[in-house]
């Protein structure tokens, strides 16, 4: 009898211990379910962006661009934090400093599922990552300001065609394109994260996203939705605002956030907005970007927004009034617009604006070449035919 209680008591005990170390049946170890992708590549700093589909912690490894594998020796590591606490969650946004300028990076996105956090202690799951065993890891560049030249592509108004997108992509050569612009209203509405990713965003990591960094314009329709005021966790997650600047090569980018197009009092947003004052707010930034040495030292200044100063609707009206008495004295060389879902080119003069302007169709691909003494715009159809040409030379 004695015995008989031991062993009972001992199985009893392993079912016990099974119970808090067996995964349980039908669970899954944490997986990458979206990207990674780059966003805000600098001279000297990268963001990673990934989602997993379990709370986790974070990391991106790097290893230079050299002849050894990445597994030859313990990479470094760069953790998801904030205030000095590596955060737990299913969103992981790394950014990455202290890199050198015109620099190839590899890397590989890591996280690791945090089972329990009770009182001090901490309990971690399984652990995932990006592969870089049966392929070569994903590799970035960094942006170099004195770099000869510097090739990208623009796309707009794809509202969740990732079919269309898929096709414009196609027409690119991704080795030679240094950067895409996402010149805004890629979803028609930001409803949640699956929406956001499955409307273009997945897409676009399986096609180039991962490796030729994205710099994202909003448009008018990424202000609609609940997941709205999420959008800048996701795009330009590191920066203080979603209008911001850099320069690759011989180009300076001033990327300017058109908010919505109609007064912030229409019924349509029951109260929520406040983009008046945020293009207030904008345009004073700008008079102060315009008059920076980055702006100014570059053979050639492209300003991106996602709405022209024209078609009669208020926050096009009100463009007009805040940024373009600033732009028209700092005479960019083009501004690069969208919205209007049909292609306009206006030349330095017309319409009020004293630069060149195109509004870029939703089914047109706008690619540029730029050297020190030209920037080379064409456009393509959908069949891969050059529509139009702007060609400026200094």
């Amino acid at each position: 009898m004695y015995s008989l209680m031991k062993h009972t008591l001992s199985f009893f005990l392993f079912l016990v211990v099974a119970a808090y170390t067996l995964p349980v049946w039908g669970q899954h170890n944490v997986r990458i379910i979206h990207g990674p992708y780059l966003q805000n590549v600098g001279t000297d700093e990268a963001t990673v962006v990934w989602v997993t589909d379990k709370p986790s912690v974070g990391w991106v490894e790097m290893a230079p661009d050299d002849d050894s594998h990445f597994y030859a020796q313990e990479r470094p590591k760069y953790f998801d934090t904030q205030i000095g606490i590596k955060r737990i969650s299913s969103l992981h946004v790394v950014k990455i400093e202290g890199l050198q300028a015109g620099t190839r990076y590899r890397y590989r996105a890591c996280a690791q599922e945090v089972l329990e956090h009770k009182g001090n202690q901490v309990i971690y799951g399984s652990i995932t990552s990006t592969d870089v065993y049966s392929k070569a890891p994903l590799a970035f560049t960094t942006l170099d300001p004195a770099k000869e030249s510097v090739s990208f592509a623009m796309v707009n108004d794809i509202h969740g065609d990732n079919a269309r997108l898929e096709k414009m992509v196609g027409m690119c050569n991704l080795e030679q394109t240094d950067l895409f612009l996402f010149n805004g209203d890629m979803v028609s509405y930001s409803q949640d994260q699956e929406q956001l990713f499955s409307g273009f965003m997945d897409k676009a990591i399986e096609l180039f996203a991962g490796s030729v960094p994205v710099y994202y314009c909003r448009g008018n329709h990424e202000t609609r939705g609940p997941m709205a005021s999420q959008f800048k966790n996701y795009f330009n997650p590191k920066t203080e605002e979603l209008y911001y600047m850099f320069r690759q090569g011989p180009v300076c980018f001033v990327v300017l956030d058109c908010g919505e197009d109609k007064p912030d009092s229409d019924v349509e947003y029951y109260g929520i907005t406040a983009y008046d004052e945020y293009r207030t707010r904008q345009a004073r930034w700008l008079e102060k970007a315009l008059k920076s040495e980055l702006y100014r030292e570059a053979p050639f200044k492209v300003i991106v927004c996602h709405m022209p100063p024209f078609g009669g609707w208020h926050g096009e009206l009100d463009i007009a009034r805040k940024f373009f008495p600033l732009l028209n004295e700092a005479k960019p060389d083009v501004y690069l617009s969208a919205h209007l879902h049909r292609y306009v080119r206006l030349e330095a003069g017309e319409n009020g604006v004293d630069f060149p302007l195109i509004v870029n169709s939703n089914k047109t691909l706008l690619k540029a070449q730029a050297s020190r003494s030209q920037l080379d715009i064409r456009i393509y159809d959908l069949e891969g035919k050059e529509t139009d040409r702007l060609l400026i030379r200094k």
